[in-house]
């Protein structure tokens, strides 16, 4: 197994040059740094991360605890993370938690163990308390952990009467709102308040429908009995996915968007917005959002004393489709 003496003979440096690259420490001509990497990678030699933990140096490790890349959403904002924190000179170690709380909570301890830097976490399992417990640094997406730990996200409120008033506009006079998990505590329930607020100044009563099913199939079968109650008009989704199922069964049932239902979702992710540009939509901005959390993170890491704001919150859009 390659050592640091090794990698310094190698690239014709001293040990102390080989470490410093390792670290990112001082100034290093680009030269320098490229032969020590290209040294590195030929004897394939991995600083040991314990090693630097137990010299109480970071491991230049992050934590990403979402709830499914499969969906387009996350899969952006980890990529977009996860490109942006290797810029830093960090890698990440990406968890997929889906809706499992233990699985989370193990997630939770292997990062421990690994004693990472840092932990950005977007998932909605209420209640684990390993998030104190680990030690390091944490931002949360659109997710109260803790009074501490800050959150980025979306104007939620914003994006929920964004949503409303479209419909309304559209033409709609019965609006329901789809959603998932709808628990008062996190931000996104501010998209529901929106949604009301909106309806309300108009007199209007909202509708509430919440999506329970943890597979595609069950989900579907879901939005395809919601539609035969026929109860509504029109219908704000709070993602995108959800939009595109629910207007896949209106067709089913033979019913034509926007002349029967009105539809408009949530997100605007590029996948969406390439291959669904008819769907009205509200936008998250995806990438700020990233740059936003990384930095946060990052500023977390070096100075763990420094005063931050609890909600750090951006802005949202309308994408107007033919949906709504």
């Amino acid at each position: 197994m390659a050592k640091l003496q090794d990698v310094a003979a190698k690239a014709g440096v001293s040990v102390t040059t080989v470490s410093r690259v390792i670290n990112n420490y001082g100034y290093l001509g680009k030269e320098t740094v490229k032969k020590v990497k290209a040294a590195m990678r030929e004897l394939n030699y991995l600083p040991s991360t314990a090693a630097r933990s137990l010299q109480g140096k970071g491991t230049n490790l992050v934590g990403l605890i979402f709830p499914g890349v499969s969906n387009p959403f996350f899969g952006e904002l980890v990529e977009k993370l996860e490109h942006r924190f290797f810029e830093k000179g960090y890698k990440v170690i990406l968890c997929d938690s889906m809706a499992d709380r233990e699985k989370e909570r193990e997630y939770l301890r292997m990062l421990a163990a690994n004693k990472v830097d840092g932990i950005i976490t977007g998932t909605h399992n209420a209640g684990i308390e390993e998030y104190e417990a680990t030690g390091a640094a944490i931002i949360a997406f659109d997710r109260s952990i803790s009074r501490k730990i800050p959150i980025v996200c979306s104007d939620n409120y914003a994006g929920g009467r964004m949503a409303a008033e479209r419909l309304m506009a559209a033409g709609a006079q019965k609006i329901a709102i789809l959603t998932g998990e709808n628990n008062p505590e996190d931000p996104t329930y501010k998209r529901y308040e929106g949604y009301a607020a909106a309806l309300g100044e108009k007199g209007r009563e909202p509708i509430l429908y919440q999506y329970t099913q943890p597979t595609i199939a069950l989900k579907t079968m879901q939005l395809k009995a919601i539609l035969q109650e026929g109860d509504a008009d029109g219908y704000f989704c709070t993602d995108d996915l959800t939009a595109l199922l629910l207007i896949g069964e209106a067709k089913k049932l033979s019913l034509a968007v926007p002349g029967n239902i009105k539809v408009i979702g949530y997100d605007a992710t590029a996948h969406v917005r390439a291959y669904h540009p008819f769907l009205t939509t509200i936008a998250q901005p995806i990438e700020d959002a990233a740059i936003l959390m990384s930095d946060l993170l990052l500023r977390r890491i070096h100075n763990p004393d420094e005063a931050m704001e609890r909600i750090y919150c951006l802005p949202v859009g309308l994408i107007r489709g033919e949906t709504a």
